[in-house]
């Protein structure tokens, strides 16, 4: 019996076309379904042992990452978004696709095409070579894709260890700026602080008006001993009249600040991922918030337009209308972003970002546009969108974004992300009437933030 099945493979009776035209069939799908078995029963079987060897590795690889993903998601997803692992993955690949394609090639070799029946010798061989070459071309764009999210990866995150989250929260702070790079001159437009709660991944969002006054800075700051009284508030270092160096106290003017008259203050901040005038800022936020910030993350609003380019651009539900461009006299104004639900490239969407005029409410207005803006960027970051994307999405991202969110708990924030879509993120905006910028009661912020947070808390646990 066994001599009867291995006769057609192996020893095939070559003057029967109907015979090898079965048996190039089989071998070719035998050859894609499972890569070294048509090697092992018609060619070279140390070949085939390689590549039936290297699949078998293959598929158990893929059944423990799925396992893994199941039953111990967070310390696989760490695993994957390391960027050793990923080079290793990345090389892997490429070795497998290399032995597909001998393997593919081999096996329309070995179906000896010259001995198939005359009509199928064309579809045979269109059917391996189609059969070699997609999953080549698939495993090629895979290594491509790992190889742009490992430069993303290691130029974008620090390798400081991982921390735990602080009241069952992580606290992350939020800079929107247009000030590029070199930050020179930075005066953040935006600041957000986001408080992700560790194990639902429900988050609050406060929004912090950059003109805030007097923020305090808690006891342990660097930044105490110059400010006991809160940013610029009497008396202090500058004598009983208070002040600071950069003119008016408030909080998008700490950057400056810190970083141009006292960065001994924070002489860690550099090797950590971070700079003098951030780790200030993030201080007084936890003073003026009541919760403790734990990183940041500083996005360049003038990478905004290749970033929503690359996702395909993004839809927002516009409530007023908008000019792009112009001043506060509506002079110049080169076009305008009407009311309505709008798809926006990223020109579009960051001058919605962007625009100073035409609200009624004003740089309010403004702060709220943002959050929205940013909304909408995580709302077209699901996972086919990214993944077909990828590319673009990264080189956009090595832009955007810095921070000093460690690679060691990327797995973390990954598992959150996915977590915190299946929620709607609660605002607390620390505008009036509620709270005064120029004159802030700082116990009422803590409270409408301690309140935020207990909100957002039932809300998860509801949902």
């Amino acid at each position: 019996m066994s001599l009867d099945l291995e006769r057609p493979l192996r020893n095939p009776d070559l003057d029967s076309p109907p015979l090898m035209t079965k048996r190039a069939r089989w071998l070719v799908v035998l050859g894609f379904l499972l890569p070294g078995s048509a090697q092992l029963l018609a060619g070279n079987r140390k070949l085939g042992r390689v590549g039936l060897s290297a699949t078998i590795i293959l598929i158990v690889a893929l059944l423990a990452a799925l396992g893994g993903l199941l039953f111990a998601r967070v310390a696989t997803l760490s695993f994957f978004t390391n960027s050793f692992v990923l080079l290793a993955l990345q090389i892997l690949l490429i070795a497998y696709a290399v032995l597909w394609l001998v393997l593919g090639l081999n096996t329309l070799k070995l179906t000896r095409l010259s001995r198939v029946h005359r009509g199928w010798k064309l579809p045979i061989a269109m059917l391996a070579i189609i059969l070699t070459l997609v999953p080549v071309t698939g495993a090629a764009w895979a290594a491509s894709t790992i190889n742009a999210g490992r430069v993303l990866l290691s130029g974008l995150f620090s390798g400081a260890p991982a921390v735990e989250p602080v009241d069952g929260r992580y606290n992350i702070l939020l800079l929107g700026t247009d000030a590029g790079a070199d930050r020179e001159g930075m005066r953040p437009d935006s600041i957000s602080l986001v408080s992700v709660d560790a194990k639902t991944g429900q988050s609050v969002i406060v929004g912090i008006p950059r003109e805030l006054a007097n923020a305090p800075f808690p006891e342990d700051s660097p930044m105490y001993e110059l400010h006991p009284n809160g940013f610029g508030v009497a008396p202090n270092t500058y004598g009983e009249w208070g002040g600071c160096e950069v003119g008016r106290c408030i909080l998008n003017g700490l950057f400056a600040e810190t970083e141009y008259y006292y960065p001994e203050l924070y002489p860690n901040a550099v090797s950590q991922g971070s700079s003098p005038g951030i780790e200030a800022t993030k201080d007084a936020v936890t003073g003026a918030t009541g919760l403790e910030v734990q990183f940041y993350v500083l996005v360049n609003m003038d990478a905004f337009e290749s970033l929503i380019n690359a996702l395909g651009g993004i839809t927002i539900d516009v409530k007023e209308r908008l000019p792009i461009g112009g001043d506060e006299y509506g002079n110049n104004v080169e076009g305008w972003i009407e009311p309505g639900l709008q798809g926006m490239d990223g020109y579009a969407a960051q001058w919605y970002a962007r625009s100073r005029y035409g609200s009624a409410a004003g740089d309010y207005s403004r702060m709220e546009r943002q959050r929205e803006l940013q909304a909408a960027i995580l709302a077209q970051m699901n996972p086919s969108n990214v993944l077909l994307r990828f590319q673009d999405v990264a080189a956009a991202g090595t832009e955007l974004v810095e921070t000093d969110i460690p690679e060691s708990m990327l797995g973390r924030f990954v598992d959150l992300a996915a977590k915190a879509r299946e929620h709607t993120p609660l605002n607390v905006e620390l505008v009036p009437p509620a709270v005064d910028p120029e004159d802030p009661d700082f116990a009422t912020i803590w409270q409408l933030v301690a309140d935020g947070v207990t909100a957002a808390s039932e809300a998860g646990s509801q949902e």
